[in-house]
């Protein structure tokens, strides 16, 4: 029987998985499939309504791509890794749902990359970053098409093109991660901003994150016209919700959210 590539485990409304395969939590393209199942049931489960990423041990968060697979079974670069990408999560149409990286160590190659498709990362104090794909001859494509959106242009040009290691007070300093926390200490801080934002109002999450998505590449003033386009806008202003945090605010009292 093969190794299983990860693990998850449901809490409320909280998703957790911790990528579990091999010393560096390493997957192929099969289990990269597997990961973009994963994610498509909890985008569409509406039971759940955010996630945390992470990985198994203290060493690594992911290495990416199995090249120790490769190796052995010359799977290609471009093969089909699921509707969601390498890992699941920078391709996947429509994932409104905010998710956490809990950055437990090195994070390489597709490893950095499924990071990247998080929208809130946590980085223990130990952890590494890189893009060594140049090294073996292989394309990054999220980090391609992402990173320079992320961190300055040249910083992200400079990385990609060296394959050359971060840390994480480097990865701190462009803004590639929110925190850095102790060793160990990834995992419960990720934990404590799920349950905070749970405490929110249910339809603000996934409308904030459309408004990201789509707004994205357009102008300011594009912005506000897809803004007002968006139907998870629609919903949080014809919301009972929007009149409860109105009628919560004037009465001196926490709102009691519907998600409706």
């Amino acid at each position: 029987m093969s190794e299983k590539p990860f693990e998850s485990e449901r809490n409320g409304s909280i998703l957790e998985v911790t990528l579990a395969k091999g010393k560096a939590n390493a997957i192929t393209a099969s289990d990269s499939r597997d990961l973009s199942d994963l994610w498509t049931s909890f985008r569409d489960d509406p039971e759940l309504r955010f996630g945390i990423l992470t990985g198994r041990g203290e060493k690594f968060f992911s290495a990416g791509w199995d090249l120790k697979n490769v190796s052995e079974t010359s799977e290609a670069s471009d093969s089909y890794y699921g509707e969601g990408g390498f890992g699941g999560l920078n391709y996947l149409p429509n994932l409104n749902k905010p998710i956490i990286a809990a950055v437990n160590g090195i994070a390489c190659g597709g490893g950095f990359e499924m990071m990247l498709g998080t929208d809130i990362i946590i980085a223990e104090e130990h952890a590494t970053f890189a893009l060594p794909e140049i090294k073996v001859g292989v394309i990054p494509d999220s980090g391609v098409v992402k990173l320079r959106r992320r961190i300055p242009y040249h910083i992200a040009v400079e990385f990609m093109m060296t394959g050359r290691w971060m840390d994480a007070d480097e990865a701190k300093h462009w803004g590639l991660v929110n925190y850095i926390v102790p060793k160990g200490e990834s995992l419960n801080k990720a934990r404590e901003i799920a349950q905070t934002l749970e405490a929110g109002p249910p339809l603000l999450y996934p409308a904030i994150k459309q408004v990201l998505q789509r707004t994205e590449m357009v102008t300011e003033h594009e912005g506000f016209r897809v803004y007002d386009s968006c139907a998870a806008v629609e919903a949080v202003n014809r919301s009972d919700d929007l009149l409860e945090g109105a009628r919560a605010f004037t009465e001196k009292r926490d709102p009691v959210w519907k998600g409706r």
